[in-house]
């Protein structure tokens, strides 16, 4: 099969699609893989990386794009990629379709065949190609609130640690998935209170044991958020429901009860945003004040560490991209259940449960 590999044009995306010894390996299988030119310098990976590891080097996206049989990328395609591609292409990436019905349909009028990391879903119910970079976007996500809780950076002046002789501050954390337990792990290391919600009093429970009781576990609901933000010196969304668009589940009535100047981050901004507040930003401009309380809504947090992530994401990745070239798209989905379900839309129709509801939603 012929892959392509083009470079990521999302504000401050330095991802790339697939490592050096990703490539490598594609080769050794006997594809022909196109990168263009740079496409991984944003994580320290050079052309000659690429050349030495079999690979093609295309000066545009647009040569990548018309060669390719298969596109592997990080994000999700900007409009001028969309034009690029062509009926029956596969495209094989992170894709968040249920809060974008605009490039839904793009990409149905397209008629690619899109096959998205964040619906590719094991027998157990688990992620194994969103998990790497949910593990990325809960770490970062205390470290960038705690960031931008001082003063100087628009926050309330508040030090999550604490010293001695001063409170720490106050970490919620709403979801104990992949995002919630990594954001859990860096807010407890900072020494800082953390409350935690999730609606399985199971993972509640598990946590609790791991932690022997440094932090407060509660199970969600609607006046128990209420009580628990109005505390909160940083609040995290973490809540996901797997390729459909994420519920509200706190209000603005229930941030405006926060003291002033108080950050949130809503690592949920890609399936459309936990909180009633949220709007997707960019690294570019990555907050906004809203109902007195600084947000942080950046769709693509893991591109700030785009040489961890990068090498995070072809672990997981590589396999079922060699699948898919070696097999085909047919075969490829027929012999691997867990990979049917990251085809979300395929020859003008939309494959995935979750995202036809949200785009019916939105119609």
């Amino acid at each position: 099969m012929i892959i392509g590999v083009p470079k990521e044009i999302k504000d401050n995306e330095y991802r790339v699609g697939v490592t050096p010894a990703g490539v490598a390996i594609l080769t050794q299988d006997r594809h022909e893989v196109y990168v263009q030119k740079n496409a991984g310098i944003g994580s320290g990976l050079t052309d000659e990386h690429y050349i030495q590891a079999g690979a093609k080097i295309c000066d545009t996206a647009a040569e990548v794009f018309q060669l390719a049989e298969m596109i592997i990328k990080v994000k999700e395609p900007q409009p001028v990629e969309v034009n690029m591609m062509r009926e029956g292409q596969i495209l094989f990436t992170y894709l968040h379709l249920a809060p974008a019905p605009e490039l839904t349909k793009q990409l149905l009028d397209k008629k690619v065949s899109g096959i998205a990391y964040e619906t590719i879903q094991l027998d157990d119910g688990s992620l194994p190609l969103l998990r790497p970079m949910s593990e990325v976007a809960g770490r970062l996500a205390v470290q960038i609130g705690a960031h931008y809780l001082q003063k100087d950076k628009g926050g309330s002046g508040v030090l999550l640690g604490g010293v001695p002789g001063v409170k720490p501050g106050r970490v919620t954390i709403v979801g104990a998935g992949i995002v919630g337990m990594n954001s859990l792990k860096m807010a407890v290391g900072l020494g800082a209170q953390v409350s935690i919600f999730d609606i399985n009093p199971v993972r509640l429970a598990y946590l609790d044991d791991l932690y022997g009781g440094r932090i407060t576990t509660i199970v969600a609901n609607a006046e128990a958020i209420a009580e628990e933000v109005a505390l909160s010196d940083l609040l995290v969304g973490a809540v996901l429901i797997t390729g459909a668009k994420a519920p509200r589940l706190v209000t603005r009535d229930m941030m405006k009860r926060m003291r002033p100047n108080s950050v949130v981050v809503d690592v949920s901004i890609d399936q459309g945003g936990c909180f009633e507040s949220s709007k997707p930003t960019t690294h570019t401009n990555p907050t906004y004040m809203d109902s007195g309380v600084l947000h942080y809504c950046v769709s693509n947090i893991p591109g700030a560490v785009s040489r961890t992530s990068t090498f995070a994401l072809t672990n997981v990745t590589l396999p079922y991209a060699r699948k898919l070239a070696a097999m085909g798209l047919r075969k490829a989905l027929k012999e691997d259940p867990a990979l049917a379900k990251g085809l979300n839309v395929h020859a003008g129709e939309i494959t995935h449960k979750g995202v036809a509801e949200a785009f019916e939603f939105f119609r």
